[in-house]
């Protein structure tokens, strides 16, 4: 027999679902999708899983299938688990021209994981991503909610020692 854990907002997350809720007419509850998607994100260890994506249709009472295209089309959507902190690396032209693919390698060598892969600790996962609109800072990356714009190795290094020095989720990762 098999256990499973029914999935549901925390207090906190739940006020927050009704305060997005109201934002919207209630015949228009579907334009929610995207907020509620990064909450459900944030909560549940910054990733989308199925039975998380069936209970955010379930809020908004519609097809299960309706949550799914939306969160497989967005980027900023994970659909498998992540690291603690998700390295969104922008790899548009600025920040390619600026050197991001040294950056990517230098960030693979440093986390001991290729990009994509969740690092031995569990504490990081690189991503490419397209333009984090941060052109005249490049290059640049994203991790959570905050921007670290121009990037020398010097400060991933730093960057990472904090992270792991703080050592807790980030907003939306």
């Amino acid at each position: 027999m098999t256990t499973t854990t029914e999935i549901k907002f925390s207090d906190s997350a739940q006020q927050q679902v009704q305060e997005i809720l109201n934002q919207y007419p209630a015949d228009k509850s579907k334009s929610a999708l995207l907020p509620l998607l990064h909450l459900a994100q944030a909560e549940f260890d910054g990733w989308l899983s199925a039975p998380v994506m069936d209970y955010v249709a379930s809020i908004l009472n519609i097809q299960p299938i309706e949550v799914y295209e939306v969160a497989s089309f967005y980027s900023m959507f994970n659909l498998k688990p992540v690291g603690k902190y998700l390295i969104e690396v922008c790899q548009t032209s600025s920040c390619w021209m600026n050197g991001s693919e040294d950056i990517v390698r230098y960030l693979e060598r440093t986390i001991q994981a290729e990009t994509g892969q969740i690092s031995p600790d569990g504490m990081f996962q690189i991503k490419t991503v397209e333009c984090l609109g941060s052109c005249g800072t490049a290059p640049m990356f994203q991790i959570g909610d905050k921007f670290y714009e121009n990037l020398t190795f010097e400060k991933i290094d730093t960057i990472l020692d904090d992270l792991r020095k703080e050592n807790k989720r980030s907003r939306y990762v």
